[in-house]
């Protein structure tokens, strides 16, 4: 998601003295029944929730930095260093890290290079990290292509399918409910899990009310308190990369995941790299959201776990109830 040799380095000299960013949110929690804790794991173990049959960690890899597609705002040379960083062998090497850590799903678009080494990673290394993958293909009327990459998918072992955010929050803008609720009822046809993903809150508030039989969300969420965050009046659409800003209302999307009864995966939590992980992970847990995914390098994965596992212990003052819940302990 986030080019990081750049994004840590600066967001630790920026960010130290926002260590005690405060949560917007917070203060709604007070007074209000508090829902179950996540179940415990093993000790030092990353917890785990269940999406459909699907036993799935707390936090997720996300897919940007291993496609490449780093949202890097102006530093346009940051796509090239992450790509050369992110070479064949060393994205394996990071899907074997995200497994010896607890991580144990990857979520990403579908484009062909990438999806190329995921099925050498699981032939080549028996890599067993499952996919959470969306299609890119257009949800037309027809659903031709799009079935066509579902049908891929399907083919490599894909364990659930969601639509892109990119396409959910266009064809809600445009009122076309039909095809949501098409791409979202085509995976199930395979068995697999079929989930939304957004930008906009207008696609899961349009789902709930039309009663698309999506099995989880995939939405955005982050805080705006970070240097670069958009102004009031600069937030003028669902995301922009200038200022930089994926969720345009965190306090807003909180209170409308609460009556939401299916797993809420959080991405762009650190805002692609301005909000430090440990900040970015506990304001999504506490605040709602049931999963984690999160761009990371190699070498972030270890520290990351660790973040997150302190996130999920830290979740008391907590507000909506957990979804997924898992059966078993990590």
């Amino acid at each position: 998601m986030q080019p990081e040799m750049n994004r840590r380095s600066f967001v630790k000299g920026t960010l130290l003295s926002s260590a005690g960013i405060a949560l917007a949110l917070h203060s709604q929690a007070e007074g209000q029944s508090k829902p179950a804790a996540p179940p415990d794991a093993a000790p030092g173990a990353l917890p785990k929730g269940r999406i459909g049959n699907l036993e799935i960690s707390r936090l997720i890899l996300g897919g940007n930095l291993l496609t490449h597609y780093t949202h890097s705002r102006d530093l346009k040379y940051v796509y090239a260093l992450a790509a050369h960083y992110n070479t064949d062998e060393k994205i394996m090497e990071t899907l074997a890290k995200a497994e010896a850590e607890g991580i144990n799903t990857v979520s990403m678009h579908n484009p062909e290079h990438p999806m190329s080494i995921l099925r050498r990673y699981r032939k080549e290394r028996g890599g067993k990290i499952q996919w959470i993958i969306c299609p890119t293909a257009a949800v037309e009327p027809d659903m031709a292509k799009y079935r066509e990459h579902v049908e891929s998918l399907v083919k490599d072992g894909c364990e659930a399918i969601y639509l892109w955010g990119v396409h959910a929050d266009s064809l809600v803008a445009q009122g076309k409910m039909d095809l949501v609720a098409k791409a979202v009822e085509l995976p199930k046809e395979y068995g697999r899990p079929s989930g939304v993903g957004c930008h906009s809150l207008d696609v899961v508030k349009a789902c709930e009310k039309e009663g698309v039989k999506a099995d989880f969300y995939i939405k955005t969420f982050h805080s705006h308190n970070y240097p670069t965050a958009p102004k009031p009046e600069e937030i003028t659409k669902p995301y922009n990369e200038f200022p930089g800003y994926w969720c345009a209302n965190p306090e807003e999307t909180a209170e409308v995941m609460r009556s939401v009864d299916k797993p809420w995966i959080a991405f762009k939590t650190m805002a692609a790299g301005a909000i430090q992980p440990q900040v970015a992970f506990r304001y999504a847990f506490l605040h709602g959201a049931d999963f984690v995914l999160a761009g990371m390098f190699d070498y972030e994965i270890a520290e990351d776990v660790k973040l997150a596992i302190d996130a999920l212990r830290r979740t008391k003052d907590r507000v909506r109830p957990w979804k997924g819940q898992a059966t078993t302990s990590a």
